[in-house]
């Protein structure tokens, strides 16, 4: 190892015996404050301005060959980026990450892990620069881009580390092996164990996580051995650059090739993402995105693991309350956040016909349907508020989305844009709730991306279990939320969550919503249904990513 990289591990060595310790209790922890506060004030004060400072220029990172330069980012609040980058030439990419991938695994787990908790305790140090750069690349408000796109992606990095090495630590380096042979002298071999990546690791970013949904495959494949290539979403480069150059500068400073991280960015119109998962030397793959694509990788990438996070029906049930009102309220902010742009916000929301009983007496189905619209209304009364919360909306297909599912039901509570105080060319819109019956499947058992959630009438919460059974059955759920005050309801809830392996929030009607996922506490995902085929993150996330090699000998006669 080397004493860069030793002193790095010896540096951030509570960090990590601490994480290995939360994922074991599953507990609250993290070293990465999301507050605002914790961080130096001239550093969040002057982000801004040093964000504004990266546009209109070329962001250089360490490339073996450029085959050219791509770069035609448009912030969702309403002006061009124009931020350009390299691009790699894939064949000279390829052979230069091979050449170093040696080193990079001979050094060893405590090297590696050491690197990785240097770079992300540098990325921390970032994390207001790098909020302006995913709020102006994924359209989310100010306070998601700095959580979600700093402190929380970096846990959820260092989740990632924790668990490689606590597999790596479970081989032992070597051992000496004796077998006794009754009257004869006992066999003894020396054996050796070797952590052995499997190649070159594909990490394709989305457009609105563009970290929180990269730094998990990206460590968990760099701690274990393997080069990765980050490919960002030609909507949002410039959060992944700033986290290759950091990377990259780290893995200098400790005696690796910088490459052994890259970027490789593209256009719509020029794709590269089929080609390089198709490269015989890509053995690993992340991706997050459509159910289209992701299933294309899972196809057609055979030389590769494939980790796919999808699309999915995020699924509520509604059986019975104690009061409509605190858990109208947790719904709307539910729907509200980031209009509906992350795998986690709720789409069905299953209700019977003949309605729900609560303390103050029984209520309608309308009357449901209306509490949950009528608390949305509130929540974004206040423009400000609602624009922090809204964000913009990303793509022009969500946008178009909404007008397209207007047909699909009652209107409920029908989507209206906003105009942003500061961008007026942001393109923000609150929350569409329609209304439909259990009998129009259709409507609602496909994903609607965006700020679009429907209100099913069922003949009864058992009704609401089985067609939710079904749906997620046969397209998957990254959220299942469930509300009674009944408890033999709420056992059978906690059973259809183990049914669907989609993770059960119940009752919640405080601070925490449904959308929320906490690292070293709560998996992500499980990849036990069709929304996507692995958890962030768990040991089966991490372990495919090595192989132990052995070799055996003849102990020398003493």
């Amino acid at each position: 190892m080397s004493q860069q990289a030793e002193q790095m591990l010896d540096r951030h060595r509570e960090t990590l015996d601490q994480a290995v310790k939360a994922i074991a209790t599953r507990a609250f922890w993290t070293p990465y404050p999301e507050s605002l506060k914790k961080y130096p004030e001239e550093a969040v004060k002057a982000a801004p301005k040093r964000f504004e400072a990266l546009l209109k220029q070329h962001y250089a990172l360490k490339v073996p060959s450029i085959s050219g330069q791509v770069g035609s980012e448009v912030s969702p609040y309403g002006f061009e980026l124009e931020v350009t980058y390299d691009q790699p030439e894939q064949g000279a990419l390829i052979a230069a990450m091979q050449s170093a991938m040696p080193a990079w695994r001979d050094a060893g787990a405590e090297a590696r892990v050491g690197v990785c908790l240097e770079i992300l305790a540098r990325l921390n140090d970032m994390s207001p620069d790098i909020a302006q750069a995913v709020m102006h690349t994924s359209g989310q408000g100010p306070l998601m881009a700095f959580q979600a796109g700093g402190p929380h992606a970096q846990d959820r990095g260092l989740e990632a580390v924790a668990h490689a090495w606590q597999a790596m630590s479970q081989v032992p380096t070597a051992a000496r092996w004796v077998k006794p042979q009754g009257k004869h002298d006992p066999v003894v071999m020396e054996k050796r164990f070797h952590v052995v990546p499997r190649g070159i690791s594909l990490v394709v970013a989305c457009s609105t996580f563009p970290t929180w949904n990269t730094y998990p495959g990206l460590f968990a494949s760099l701690a274990t051995g393997n080069p990765v290539i980050l490919k960002p979403h030609p909507g949002a480069i410039l959060p992944v650059a700033m986290t290759v150059r950091v990377a990259q500068e780290v893995l200098e400073e400790a005696g690796f090739d910088p490459c052994l991280v890259s970027l490789v960015p593209d256009t719509a119109d020029a794709p590269v993402t089929k080609a390089l998962a198709l490269d015989p030397a890509v053995k690993l793959i992340d991706f997050t995105g459509s159910n289209a694509f992701g299933e294309w990788l899972e196809q057609n990438a055979i030389q590769a693991r494939v980790f796919t996070e999808k699309a999915g029906i995020n699924t509520v049930i509604i059986d019975s309350v104690e009061q409509i009102k605190p858990v109208a309220q947790n719904l709307a902010f539910s729907l509200s956040l980031y209009s509906g742009q992350m795998c986690t916000t709720p789409q069905a929301i299953y209700v019977p016909k003949s309605g729900i009983q609560t303390a103050d007496g029984r209520l309608t189905f309308d009357e449901v349907a209306g509490a949950i619209a009528k608390a949305v209304e509130a929540f974004l009364s206040d423009n400000d508020r609602a624009c922090t919360v809204l964000g913009a909306i990303q793509s022009p297909a969500t946008a178009a989305r909404i007008d397209e599912c207007r047909g699909l039901g009652e209107v409920q509570l029908d989507s209206e844009p906003r105009e942003h105080p500061r961008f007026p060319e942001a393109q923000i819109h609150t929350p569409l709730l329609l209304k439909v019956d259990a009998a129009q499947k259709a409507a609602y058992s496909e994903e609607r991306f965006g700020p679009i959630s429907f209100v099913i009438g069922t003949d009864s919460t058992a009704h609401s279990i089985e067609l939710a059974r079904e749906v997620i059955g046969e397209k998957g759920a990254i959220t299942l939320g469930a509300y009674t005050t009944d408890d033999a309801v709420a056992e059978r809830f906690e059973g259809l969550a183990m049914d669907v392996a989609a993770p059960l929030s119940l009752n919640l009607d405080g601070g925490i919503l449904v959308n929320q996922s906490a690292a070293f506490s709560d998996f992500h995902a499980t990849g036990g249904n069709p929304a996507a085929n692995a958890s962030l993150c768990d040991q089966a996330f991490v372990t495919p990513r090595f192989v132990v090699v052995q070799s055996r000998r003849h102990a020398r006669s003493e």
